[in-house]
């Protein structure tokens, strides 16, 4: 690529010495032939259509759980339109800051991207005083999909509604249990801000997940739960828990007959999960706003929304500017929650 582009110059240089040459018109033809040699020598990259070779999604979860297979169907879906490969890359590890970290060192070219939950850019900036990596590393490009939280409690525990739940709590305080994926998820951050609200005492009993969570709730081992509507809803028919509302601002169309909280008498009360894809702080805005149009062309697809919905997740595509500002809001709710609760990473 160097020689071809040095022959060229030396053929510019010979053409700007010429005699008998009027100055500007020599001077405009000189640069116009600048400019097309330093884009043809160099592959046209000024001009090159995004993608040109294969993208990488990094997941910094296990492969198989939810955001995984949220990442698949995108990936699938991106890789048939572009006609390049999109593969998704598991990197687990740390509360999802290995994969976050990853990505927010990677090139700014559009090719290595982070598919990630709330965790990750909400919950671990307020969390950890050493994060590995910063927000501002990180481009958001895309909110892709929203799961409602919601409040249920154990079949055997004798309240039908928030209200009795929040009664009985009082009476017996510290004695009603709650269990979460953990001391610092977001299941025991939004506990805690029911809790604070409603001015109740509850036991908190970490779990190592929602799936070990969901069973001691079932088996009457714990008293309650708030936890993501793909947990949640497919129990509420079989009486096998008893969900009392939605943590969501408005009722979710996958339990209409739920109440949302804020109903429910907890003012001010929402939480939801979040998924979303980011790209390396520095990225292109044109190859930003690509991915964002591509992928809420894809959302758009019945095949996709059916995958989506069958999960229980609804359809965001939000822009960046709008997930900006959803992160700053939620950030801002539940760092104050963090706070005053002294949540901390063990």
């Amino acid at each position: 690529m160097i020689l071809p582009f040095m022959i060229r110059l030396r053929a510019i240089q010979r053409f700007a010495a010429a005699p008998k040459r009027k100055t500007k018109l020599r001077f405009s033809a000189l640069a116009a032939a600048v400019c097309l040699s330093m884009a043809s020598s160099f592959g046209g990259a000024v001009g090159q259509e995004f993608p040109s070779r294969t993208v990488r999604i990094i997941v910094p979860f296990p492969a198989g759980g939810v955001p995984d297979i949220l990442a698949r169907i995108l990936a699938q879906g991106l890789s048939e339109k572009w006609g390049h490969a999109v593969v998704v890359e598991n990197r687990a590890g740390a509360n999802t800051n290995l994969g976050a970290a990853h990505v927010a060192r990677s090139a700014p070219d559009g090719y290595t991207l982070l598919f990630t939950t709330d965790g990750t850019f909400i919950l671990n900036p307020i969390l950890y005083a050493n994060l590995p990596y910063s927000m501002s590393d990180l481009s958001p490009v895309t909110l892709v999909a929203s799961s409602a939280h919601a409040l249920a409690v154990a079949k055997t525990l004798p309240v039908k509604s928030v209200d009795e739940f929040v009664a009985l709590a009082k009476q017996k305080p510290q004695q009603l249990s709650y269990g979460t994926s953990g001391p610092a998820s977001i299941q025991r951050i939004a506990m805690e801000l029911f809790s604070r609200t409603k001015g109740i005492e509850l036991l908190h009993v970490p779990y190592k997940g929602s799936g070990e969570t969901m069973t001691a709730l079932v088996a009457g081992d714990i008293s309650a739960t708030i936890n993501g509507g793909i947990n949640i809803f497919p129990l509420k028919d079989d009486g096998s828990i008893k969900p009392l509302a939605v943590a969501t601002v408005t009722r979710s169309r996958f339990a209409p007959e739920l109440p949302t909280m804020q109903e429910a008498g907890v003012p001010g009360f929402s939480s939801q999960g979040l998924s979303g894809l980011f790209a390396p702080a520095g990225t292109p805005a044109e190859i930003r706003n690509k991915l964002h149009s591509d992928v809420v062309s894809l959302l758009a697809r019945p095949a996709v929304k059916q995958a989506l919905e069958k999960s229980f997740f609804e359809i965001q595509g939000k822009n960046a500017d709008e997930f900006r500002d959803i992160i700053r809001i939620e950030s801002e709710k539940w760092r104050r929650v963090i706070t005053e609760a002294s949540i901390k990473i063990e």
